[in-house]
Protein backbone atom coordinates (compact mmCIF):
# COMPACT_ATOMS: atom_id res chain seq x y z
CA UNK A 1 0.00 0.00 0.00
CA UNK A 2 1.05 3.25 -0.93
CA UNK A 3 1.10 5.91 2.11
CA UNK A 4 2.83 8.76 0.69
CA UNK A 5 0.47 11.29 -1.49
CA UNK A 6 1.39 12.15 -4.85
CA UNK A 7 3.10 15.89 -5.32
CA UNK A 8 0.57 18.59 -6.25
CA UNK A 9 0.46 20.01 -9.59
CA UNK A 10 0.99 19.12 -12.79
CA UNK A 11 2.88 15.42 -13.58
CA UNK A 12 6.68 16.66 -14.65
CA UNK A 13 7.29 16.18 -18.17
CA UNK A 14 10.16 14.27 -19.56
CA UNK A 15 13.11 16.29 -20.58
CA UNK A 16 12.78 17.20 -24.82
CA UNK A 17 15.63 15.70 -26.83
CA UNK A 18 16.79 17.37 -29.77
CA UNK A 19 16.79 14.67 -33.12
CA UNK A 20 19.35 12.94 -34.36
CA UNK A 21 21.86 10.64 -33.41
CA UNK A 22 25.76 10.17 -33.31
CA UNK A 23 26.10 11.47 -36.30
CA UNK A 24 24.66 14.67 -35.63
CA UNK A 25 26.36 15.54 -32.11
CA UNK A 26 29.64 14.35 -34.40
CA UNK A 27 29.32 17.07 -36.93
CA UNK A 28 27.76 19.48 -34.47
CA UNK A 29 30.54 19.86 -32.38
CA UNK A 30 33.72 21.11 -34.63
CA UNK A 31 30.79 23.31 -36.73
CA UNK A 32 29.98 25.00 -33.59
CA UNK A 33 33.57 26.20 -32.91
CA UNK A 34 34.87 26.48 -36.35
CA UNK A 35 31.68 29.35 -36.96
CA UNK A 36 32.21 30.68 -33.76
CA UNK A 37 36.07 31.36 -34.71
CA UNK A 38 34.87 32.63 -38.22
CA UNK A 39 31.66 34.88 -36.52
CA UNK A 40 33.76 36.81 -33.39
CA UNK A 41 35.34 39.18 -35.93
CA UNK A 42 32.48 39.54 -38.03
CA UNK A 43 29.91 40.54 -35.29
CA UNK A 44 33.03 42.93 -33.48
CA UNK A 45 33.30 44.38 -36.91
CA UNK A 46 29.41 44.74 -37.31
CA UNK A 47 29.20 46.60 -33.94
CA UNK A 48 31.49 49.02 -34.12
CA UNK A 49 30.48 49.79 -37.73
CA UNK A 50 26.82 49.83 -35.97
CA UNK A 51 28.32 51.87 -33.29
CA UNK A 52 29.95 54.47 -35.77
CA UNK A 53 26.83 54.49 -37.98
CA UNK A 54 24.71 55.81 -35.08
CA UNK A 55 27.19 58.30 -33.93
CA UNK A 56 27.69 59.35 -37.89
CA UNK A 57 23.86 59.65 -37.71
CA UNK A 58 23.60 61.51 -34.64
CA UNK A 59 25.93 64.03 -35.18
CA UNK A 60 26.64 64.46 -39.02
CA UNK A 61 23.58 63.26 -40.90
CA UNK A 62 20.97 64.42 -38.99
CA UNK A 63 21.98 68.17 -38.49
CA UNK A 64 23.14 67.83 -42.36
CA UNK A 65 19.55 66.95 -43.04
CA UNK A 66 18.07 69.61 -41.01
CA UNK A 67 19.71 72.02 -42.71
CA UNK A 68 19.12 70.65 -45.98
CA UNK A 69 15.73 70.46 -45.18
CA UNK A 70 15.56 74.27 -44.22
CA UNK A 71 17.22 75.14 -47.07
CA UNK A 72 15.26 73.32 -49.65
CA UNK A 73 12.00 74.98 -47.67
CA UNK A 74 13.86 78.60 -47.64
CA UNK A 75 14.88 77.80 -51.69
CA UNK A 76 11.48 76.34 -52.75
CA UNK A 77 9.08 75.99 -50.87
CA UNK A 78 8.66 79.90 -48.93
CA UNK A 79 9.53 81.09 -52.48
CA UNK A 80 6.39 78.96 -54.41
CA UNK A 81 4.25 79.74 -51.71
CA UNK A 82 4.50 83.50 -51.65
CA UNK A 83 4.32 82.93 -55.60
CA UNK A 84 1.31 81.24 -54.88
CA UNK A 85 -0.04 83.68 -52.44
CA UNK A 86 1.17 86.92 -53.76
CA UNK A 87 1.27 86.67 -57.67
CA UNK A 88 -0.83 83.70 -59.34
CA UNK A 89 -3.73 84.05 -56.52
CA UNK A 90 -4.33 87.86 -57.54
CA UNK A 91 -3.49 86.98 -61.17
CA UNK A 92 -5.59 84.42 -61.23
CA UNK A 93 -8.32 86.45 -59.21
CA UNK A 94 -7.74 89.55 -61.88
CA UNK A 95 -8.33 87.10 -64.89
CA UNK A 96 -11.22 85.41 -63.22
CA UNK A 97 -12.73 88.74 -63.24
CA UNK A 98 -11.50 89.88 -66.57
CA UNK A 99 -13.22 86.84 -68.18
CA UNK A 100 -16.63 86.59 -66.24
CA UNK A 101 -16.39 90.77 -67.44
CA UNK A 102 -15.37 90.10 -71.10
CA UNK A 103 -17.06 87.00 -71.80
CA UNK A 104 -19.71 85.53 -69.41
CA UNK A 105 -21.47 88.42 -69.23
CA UNK A 106 -21.16 89.38 -73.07
CA UNK A 107 -22.22 85.83 -73.78
CA UNK A 108 -25.21 85.37 -70.63
CA UNK A 109 -26.28 88.35 -72.25
CA UNK A 110 -26.32 87.26 -76.34
CA UNK A 111 -28.04 83.77 -74.84
CA UNK A 112 -30.99 85.61 -73.17
CA UNK A 113 -31.93 88.86 -75.48
CA UNK A 114 -30.88 86.88 -79.12
CA UNK A 115 -30.42 82.90 -79.21
CA UNK A 116 -33.47 82.73 -76.48
CA UNK A 117 -36.19 84.36 -78.42
CA UNK A 118 -34.83 82.84 -82.14
CA UNK A 119 -35.12 79.80 -80.31
CA UNK A 120 -38.72 80.13 -79.09
CA UNK A 121 -39.65 81.22 -82.40
CA UNK A 122 -37.67 78.10 -84.83
CA UNK A 123 -39.83 75.90 -81.72
CA UNK A 124 -43.07 77.20 -82.37
CA UNK A 125 -42.49 77.09 -86.59
CA UNK A 126 -41.48 73.60 -86.42
CA UNK A 127 -44.66 73.14 -83.82
CA UNK A 128 -46.71 74.60 -87.12
CA UNK A 129 -45.02 72.49 -89.42
CA UNK A 130 -45.17 69.39 -87.62
CA UNK A 131 -48.72 69.71 -86.90
CA UNK A 132 -49.13 70.53 -91.31
CA UNK A 133 -47.23 67.31 -91.29
CA UNK A 134 -49.37 65.56 -89.45
CA UNK A 135 -52.54 66.40 -91.07
CA UNK A 136 -51.01 65.52 -94.43
CA UNK A 137 -50.47 62.03 -92.90
CA UNK A 138 -53.41 61.71 -91.35
CA UNK A 139 -56.06 63.14 -94.22
CA UNK A 140 -53.80 62.22 -97.41
CA UNK A 141 -51.61 59.28 -97.28
CA UNK A 142 -53.17 57.17 -94.51
CA UNK A 143 -56.56 57.07 -97.26
CA UNK A 144 -54.13 56.32 -100.19
CA UNK A 145 -51.76 53.96 -98.23
CA UNK A 146 -55.34 52.14 -97.34
CA UNK A 147 -56.22 52.29 -101.03
CA UNK A 148 -53.40 50.96 -102.04
CA UNK A 149 -53.12 47.93 -99.44
CA UNK A 150 -56.72 46.84 -100.57
CA UNK A 151 -55.60 46.94 -104.42
CA UNK A 152 -52.35 45.13 -103.94
CA UNK A 153 -54.49 42.27 -101.82
CA UNK A 154 -56.87 41.76 -104.74
CA UNK A 155 -53.69 41.52 -107.05
CA UNK A 156 -51.85 38.90 -104.67
CA UNK A 157 -55.51 36.72 -104.65
CA UNK A 158 -55.47 36.65 -108.12
CA UNK A 159 -52.23 35.43 -109.05
CA UNK A 160 -52.32 32.90 -105.94
CA UNK A 161 -54.96 31.55 -107.56
CA UNK A 162 -52.89 31.31 -110.85
CA UNK A 163 -50.17 30.22 -109.15
CA UNK A 164 -51.97 27.21 -107.33
CA UNK A 165 -52.34 25.04 -110.05
CA UNK A 166 -49.01 25.67 -111.26
CA UNK A 167 -47.07 25.07 -108.37
CA UNK A 168 -49.16 21.56 -107.89
CA UNK A 169 -47.66 20.16 -111.55
CA UNK A 170 -43.69 21.42 -111.42
CA UNK A 171 -44.31 19.78 -107.84
CA UNK A 172 -45.58 16.46 -109.13
CA UNK A 173 -43.23 16.49 -111.87
CA UNK A 174 -40.06 17.55 -109.52
CA UNK A 175 -41.33 14.09 -107.13
CA UNK A 176 -41.97 11.65 -109.97
CA UNK A 177 -38.58 13.03 -112.29
CA UNK A 178 -36.04 13.46 -108.92
CA UNK A 179 -37.17 12.56 -105.25
CA UNK A 180 -38.21 8.54 -106.44
CA UNK A 181 -35.44 8.16 -108.28
CA UNK A 182 -32.69 9.04 -105.58
CA UNK A 183 -34.39 7.45 -102.77
CA UNK A 184 -34.25 4.05 -104.90
CA UNK A 185 -30.63 5.10 -105.47
CA UNK A 186 -29.93 6.13 -101.56
CA UNK A 187 -32.08 2.92 -100.53
CA UNK A 188 -30.40 0.31 -103.36
CA UNK A 189 -26.78 1.65 -104.07
CA UNK A 190 -25.44 4.07 -101.48
CA UNK A 191 -26.87 2.54 -98.56
CA UNK A 192 -25.06 -1.18 -98.80
CA UNK A 193 -21.80 0.33 -100.19
CA UNK A 194 -21.55 2.97 -96.87
CA UNK A 195 -22.02 0.14 -94.36
CA UNK A 196 -19.53 -1.86 -96.42
CA UNK A 197 -17.23 0.91 -95.95
CA UNK A 198 -18.11 1.36 -92.22
CA UNK A 199 -17.67 -2.19 -91.64
CA UNK A 200 -14.08 -2.36 -93.10
CA UNK A 201 -13.15 1.21 -91.40
CA UNK A 202 -14.07 -0.63 -87.82
CA UNK A 203 -11.88 -3.71 -88.54
CA UNK A 204 -9.44 -1.45 -89.73
CA UNK A 205 -9.03 0.94 -86.39
CA UNK A 206 -9.43 -2.62 -84.47
CA UNK A 207 -6.10 -4.06 -85.93
CA UNK A 208 -4.84 -0.62 -85.78
CA UNK A 209 -5.50 -0.04 -81.94
CA UNK A 210 -4.03 -3.90 -80.92
CA UNK A 211 -0.99 -2.50 -82.60
CA UNK A 212 -1.00 0.55 -80.98
CA UNK A 213 -1.23 -1.05 -77.31
CA UNK A 214 0.79 -3.71 -78.70
CA UNK A 215 4.03 -0.97 -79.19
CA UNK A 216 2.71 1.13 -75.90
CA UNK A 217 3.41 -2.19 -73.63
CA UNK A 218 7.33 -2.74 -75.31
CA UNK A 219 7.65 1.18 -75.22
CA UNK A 220 5.98 1.08 -71.38
CA UNK A 221 8.06 -2.04 -70.40
CA UNK A 222 11.67 -0.83 -72.06
CA UNK A 223 11.19 2.68 -70.42
CA UNK A 224 10.60 1.25 -67.46
CA UNK A 225 13.43 -1.41 -67.13
CA UNK A 226 16.15 0.91 -68.53
CA UNK A 227 14.46 4.08 -67.22
CA UNK A 228 12.40 4.32 -64.16
CA UNK A 229 14.15 1.30 -62.61
CA UNK A 230 17.66 2.64 -63.04
CA UNK A 231 16.42 5.99 -61.84
CA UNK A 232 14.25 4.79 -58.94
CA UNK A 233 17.30 3.14 -57.08
CA UNK A 234 19.40 5.70 -57.58
CA UNK A 235 17.32 8.35 -55.78
CA UNK A 236 16.68 5.28 -53.19
CA UNK A 237 19.78 4.44 -52.21
CA UNK A 238 22.46 7.55 -53.27
CA UNK A 239 20.40 10.95 -53.74
CA UNK A 240 18.07 10.41 -50.61
CA UNK A 241 20.90 9.73 -48.56
CA UNK A 242 23.16 12.09 -50.07
CA UNK A 243 20.28 14.88 -49.02
CA UNK A 244 19.22 13.93 -46.00
CA UNK A 245 23.09 14.27 -44.70
CA UNK A 246 23.16 17.52 -46.64
CA UNK A 247 20.29 18.34 -44.79
CA UNK A 248 21.35 17.44 -41.40
CA UNK A 249 24.80 19.82 -42.24
CA UNK A 250 22.82 22.50 -43.92
CA UNK A 251 20.73 22.49 -40.57
CA UNK A 252 23.54 22.37 -38.11
CA UNK A 253 25.40 25.19 -40.08
CA UNK A 254 22.16 27.28 -39.38
CA UNK A 255 21.82 26.73 -35.94
CA UNK A 256 26.28 26.92 -35.35
CA UNK A 257 25.87 30.38 -37.15
CA UNK A 258 22.61 31.42 -35.28
CA UNK A 259 24.82 30.62 -31.64
CA UNK A 260 28.00 31.49 -32.55
CA UNK A 261 26.25 35.05 -33.99
CA UNK A 262 24.48 35.47 -30.12
CA UNK A 263 27.78 34.48 -28.55
CA UNK A 264 29.60 36.39 -30.65
CA UNK A 265 26.93 39.63 -29.23
CA UNK A 266 27.92 38.90 -26.28
CA UNK A 267 31.51 38.99 -26.57
CA UNK A 268 31.72 42.00 -28.65
CA UNK A 269 29.60 43.23 -25.98
CA UNK A 270 32.10 42.41 -23.09
CA UNK A 271 34.82 44.13 -25.61
CA UNK A 272 32.52 46.93 -25.86
CA UNK A 273 32.09 47.51 -22.38
CA UNK A 274 35.90 46.82 -21.69
CA UNK A 275 36.71 49.08 -23.63
CA UNK A 276 34.12 51.97 -23.09
CA UNK A 277 35.47 51.51 -18.92
CA UNK A 278 39.31 51.70 -20.11
CA UNK A 279 38.38 54.87 -22.30
CA UNK A 280 36.28 56.20 -18.94
CA UNK A 281 39.56 55.44 -16.54
CA UNK A 282 41.88 56.86 -19.41
CA UNK A 283 40.42 60.05 -20.62
CA UNK A 284 36.83 60.97 -19.26
CA UNK A 285 37.65 60.11 -15.49
CA UNK A 286 40.89 62.85 -15.47
CA UNK A 287 39.22 65.34 -17.25
CA UNK A 288 36.09 65.42 -14.71
CA UNK A 289 38.77 65.24 -11.83
CA UNK A 290 40.24 67.95 -13.65
CA UNK A 291 37.16 69.96 -14.22
CA UNK A 292 35.67 69.48 -10.32
CA UNK A 293 39.21 69.98 -8.71
CA UNK A 294 41.02 72.73 -10.90
CA UNK A 295 38.85 74.36 -13.09
CA UNK A 296 35.95 74.82 -10.95
CA UNK A 297 37.28 76.50 -8.34
CA UNK A 298 39.39 78.03 -10.59
CA UNK A 299 35.98 79.08 -12.32
CA UNK A 300 34.58 80.18 -8.82
CA UNK A 301 37.60 82.32 -7.89
CA UNK A 302 37.78 83.81 -11.75
CA UNK A 303 33.83 84.54 -11.06
CA UNK A 304 33.73 85.79 -7.79
CA UNK A 305 36.90 88.16 -7.80
CA UNK A 306 36.67 89.69 -11.48
CA UNK A 307 33.31 89.18 -13.02
CA UNK A 308 31.26 89.71 -10.16
CA UNK A 309 32.92 93.18 -9.37
CA UNK A 310 32.87 93.82 -13.45
CA UNK A 311 29.45 93.27 -13.19
CA UNK A 312 28.87 95.31 -10.21
CA UNK A 313 31.26 98.26 -12.00
CA UNK A 314 29.54 98.23 -15.28
CA UNK A 315 25.90 98.02 -13.94
CA UNK A 316 27.63 101.35 -11.67
CA UNK A 317 28.49 102.96 -14.44
CA UNK A 318 25.55 102.29 -16.62
CA UNK A 319 23.30 103.66 -13.57
CA UNK A 320 25.32 106.42 -13.13
CA UNK A 321 25.34 107.41 -17.18
CA UNK A 322 21.46 106.77 -17.57
CA UNK A 323 21.05 109.47 -13.98
CA UNK A 324 23.45 111.33 -16.46
CA UNK A 325 21.47 111.82 -18.94
CA UNK A 326 17.83 111.86 -17.17
CA UNK A 327 19.53 115.07 -15.28
CA UNK A 328 20.76 116.18 -18.89
CA UNK A 329 17.33 115.37 -20.38
CA UNK A 330 15.29 117.57 -17.86
CA UNK A 331 18.10 119.94 -18.21
CA UNK A 332 17.01 120.58 -21.74
CA UNK A 333 13.71 120.41 -20.90
CA UNK A 334 13.85 123.29 -18.46
CA UNK A 335 15.69 125.08 -21.06
CA UNK A 336 13.41 124.81 -23.84
CA UNK A 337 10.31 125.72 -21.10
CA UNK A 338 12.30 129.35 -20.19
CA UNK A 339 13.27 130.06 -24.23
CA UNK A 340 9.63 129.56 -24.45
CA UNK A 341 8.35 131.70 -21.76
CA UNK A 342 10.76 134.48 -22.67
CA UNK A 343 9.48 134.15 -26.35
CA UNK A 344 5.67 133.81 -26.04
CA UNK A 345 5.22 134.85 -22.39
CA UNK A 346 3.02 132.87 -19.49
CA UNK A 347 0.35 130.40 -20.86
CA UNK A 348 -2.97 131.02 -19.93
CA UNK A 349 -4.28 128.71 -17.18
CA UNK A 350 -7.62 126.58 -18.07
CA UNK A 351 -10.94 128.41 -16.72
CA UNK A 352 -12.45 126.18 -13.81
CA UNK A 353 -15.58 125.16 -15.24
CA UNK A 354 -18.79 124.33 -12.74
CA UNK A 355 -20.25 120.98 -12.60
CA UNK A 356 -23.67 119.90 -11.57
CA UNK A 357 -22.06 116.74 -9.85
CA UNK A 358 -20.91 116.67 -6.40
CA UNK A 359 -17.15 116.90 -5.91
CA UNK A 360 -15.60 113.69 -3.99
CA UNK A 361 -15.79 116.04 -0.90
CA UNK A 362 -19.10 116.81 -1.20
CA UNK A 363 -21.55 113.43 -1.94
CA UNK A 364 -24.80 113.04 -2.15
CA UNK A 365 -26.94 112.30 0.57
CA UNK A 366 -30.23 111.32 1.52
CA UNK A 367 -31.18 114.03 4.57
CA UNK A 368 -29.72 117.40 3.02
CA UNK A 369 -30.59 119.08 -0.02
CA UNK A 370 -27.09 119.17 -1.86
CA UNK A 371 -27.97 116.58 -4.64
CA UNK A 372 -26.97 117.63 -8.30
CA UNK A 373 -30.42 119.10 -8.87
CA UNK A 374 -31.02 121.39 -5.70
CA UNK A 375 -27.62 122.32 -5.25
CA UNK A 376 -27.44 126.13 -6.46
Amino acid sequence: MDLEKPPAGPPAQPPVREPGGCLVVAIRLPVRIVVLVLVVPVRMVWDALVVLGRLLRDTVLRPLGRALLWLGKALFVWPSIGLWRYVVVPVGRALGWLGRVLLVVPVVWFYRSLLTPVGHGIAWLARGIGAGLTWVYARVLTPAGHAGRWLLKGIGAVLAAVGVGVCTGVAWLVRHLVVVPARWVHRWILAPVGRAIAWCARGAGRLLALLVTGVGLVLYWTARILVVLPALVLWRWVLAPVGRFLAVVAREVGDALGHAWRIAGRISRAVGLFLGTLFRWIFVEPVRWAYRTVLTPVGHVVRDAVLRPAAGAARSVGRATRQVLAAARETARQARADVRRMLFGESREPEAVGRREPSAAETRTLGRSTTALTKD
